[in-house]
């Protein structure tokens, strides 16, 4: 199902009509055109009052960006055009990008002041795997595997608690989400299983590396994954 994107989170939904085939519904190209043709007008003022948030490089917006908006600016904007136009600017590929690559929800003033949440993210990446493979016959679902087991790893979360976060609607994407999450507890085991030993052993990197035969480089890479493990886990309970 098709929902509208949430102008409380600026984030689109996990289905839209941008995955159809080309040819498969030619009215709702129109209309989408039409709608983002109506919208410029708004982002224009947008992009001039808030270019750090609104110009070449996007940032994730805070939930409750459409209000505040309207607060500030009770001269300039009229809630429908602007809640259009914040409709059109949270579906644009820029944004989704954005979103997906986890980047921190900042204010007005460009300040962040919160986390993408994992469901947002998951959505996001979702999103623009739907759109790449609309345009190619390529099988792109290994790279789709590889962004979930990132965002996954990057969550915080428990593959259970992750799961019921995003809530996979699509049965394609959520055999691939099941082999990203089967992929990472698999590489996360085997992470802090070297880091534990690592961190046993009293040894520095380059030490601990010759020693049991691993490459230093490794063993770097296990201590920095456990320890951003462990700040995500820590931030999302």
């Amino acid at each position: 199902m098709t929902t509208s994107p949430s102008l409380s989170t600026a984030v689109p939904a996990e289905t839209p009509a941008a995955s159809a085939s080309p040819a498969a519904k030619p009215e709702g190209k129109a209309k989408l055109a039409e709608r983002k043709q109506s919208a410029l007008p708004v982002l224009e003022q947008l992009f001039g009052l808030y270019p750090h948030l609104f110009g070449a490089e996007f940032l994730p917006l805070k939930r409750g960006i459409f209000q505040d908006l309207l607060a500030r600016h009770p001269e300039v904007f009229q809630r429908d055009s602007l809640k259009a136009a914040l409709a059109v600017h949270a579906r644009s590929t820029p944004y989704l990008q954005c979103v997906a690559a986890a980047k921190a929800r900042h204010d007005l003033d460009g300040v962040a002041v919160e986390e993408v949440a994992p469901e947002h993210v998951y959505q996001a990446v979702v999103e623009l795997h739907r759109r790449r493979q609309a345009r190619t016959q390529d099988d792109l679902s290994p790279k789709l595997r590889a962004q979930l087991s990132a965002a996954f790893e990057a969550s915080g979360l428990s593959p259970q608690d992750y799961r019921e976060r995003v809530q996979p609607a699509d049965e394609a994407i959520a055999a691939v989400l099941d082999e990203a999450l089967s992929e990472s507890t698999g590489r996360i085991a085997r992470q802090e299983a070297l880091n534990k030993a690592f961190e046993a052993s009293g040894k520095n990197p380059r030490e601990f590396a010759e020693m049991y035969g691993v490459q230093e480089r490794d063993v770097i890479k296990s201590a920095l994954a456990c320890k951003r493990r462990a700040q995500a886990s820590a931030a999302a309970t």
